[in-house]
């Protein structure tokens, strides 16, 4: 059931132009800007994104701008599970981790991930009750899993569906972000 919606989704995404999946995310990226939850978290979780994903890239930046604690995850390759990273350098703190994905060199400092006031959580789909489709592999729910902050899931509003199929390792988003809503999980 899951790997269906996933097959369905990645065509609606593919469907995006490049021009306007950057206009989509550019959108996206204001409208979290304007969330009180952006306005008052002091440390982030952010996701760097890939090419079929909303690019929250932008906020990165301003975010160590205003002196946010900014963080990623990072692949524990003894654990075989995510961690928290902190980053204050987009030029010498990166490299291209496990899986081809940015993520912070093994001695950026490791974040406690429930001290976290937003986590921006990437997906392959998401439903408006607070459900994730992720990648299938479950490493995002078990990093979820230790967060005890707003957890926000970030996408296309075409990777909105009516109901994802959950089981009980799925971790709930208290909010989703698209570029034309913001949705609060009641």
């Amino acid at each position: 059931m899951k790997n269906k919606f996933r097959q369905q989704l990645r065509e609606q995404v593919q469907k995006i132009s490049v021009p306007q999946r950057a206009q989509f995310s550019a959108q996206a990226c204001e409208l979290l800007r304007n969330q009180t939850i952006w306005q008052n978290a002091k440390s982030i979780l952010f996701y760097a994104p890939l090419p079929n994903e909303v690019d929250i890239w932008p906020l990165v930046s301003e975010a160590l701008a205003t002196g946010k604690v900014v963080a990623l995850p990072g692949f524990d390759a003894e654990e075989n599970s995510y961690v928290g990273r902190q980053i204050e350098n987009l030029e010498t703190d990166l490299d291209r981790g496990q899986f081809g994905i940015r993520e912070p060199k093994r001695d950026c400092p490791e974040i406690l991930l429930n001290r976290l006031d937003l986590t921006l959580v990437p997906g392959v789909g998401f439903d408006l009750a607070g459900g994730r489709l992720g990648r299938g592999k479950g490493f995002y729910d078990r990093l979820l899993s230790q967060i005890s902050g707003t957890k926000c899931g970030v996408g296309f509003d075409q990777q909105i569906i009516e109901g994802v199929p959950i089981e009980s390792h799925d971790v709930p988003l208290n909010c989703i972000l698209t570029p034309t809503r913001w949705h609060e999980v009641r």
